[in-house]
């Protein structure tokens, strides 16, 4: 069984019947056995930050959790944004990216990376004048 097959077997287990995404490099096979699952529809969307807040919103509408993917590197790095959100509001939102094969990491241009992404919310402590 390939990787995107079990993916997408657990995705149809968790009730999952859309995806937000915008296909490129290391999520070309997803894509290819999404065109042929009947269950699970995808929205091509313009750019990742838009799939993870398409997803959100969905979630929100819908009350299940909504799915989003992206590519590696910069692709991963655009869903920050709607993934910190969805935690900050308690939204059930999955991120699902590629990477590419491990003889090829470091070797292009890397983006920033997502450690300041929040694990949990806090409050700054104020100034004192």
């Amino acid at each position: 069984m390939r990787a995107v097959d079990a993916t997408l077997a657990a995705l149809r287990r968790a009730g999952v019947d859309a995806i937000f995404g915008l296909p490129g490099g290391p999520v070309i096979p997803l894509f290819d056995a999404l065109h042929d699952d009947p269950d699970i529809r995808t929205f091509l969307v313009r750019h990742e930050q838009g799939a993870g807040h398409m997803a959100e919103g969905y979630a929100k509408v819908t009350g299940r959790a909504g799915v989003c993917t992206a590519t590696s590197g910069p692709g991963a790095t655009n869903l920050v944004t709607p993934i910190t959100d969805a935690y900050m509001d308690s939204v059930p939102l999955v991120a699902i990216t590629g990477q590419v094969g491990s003889t090829r990491v470091g070797t292009a241009i890397s983006s920033s990376s997502a450690d300041p992404c929040p694990r949990r919310g806090f409050r700054p402590p104020r100034r004192s004048r």
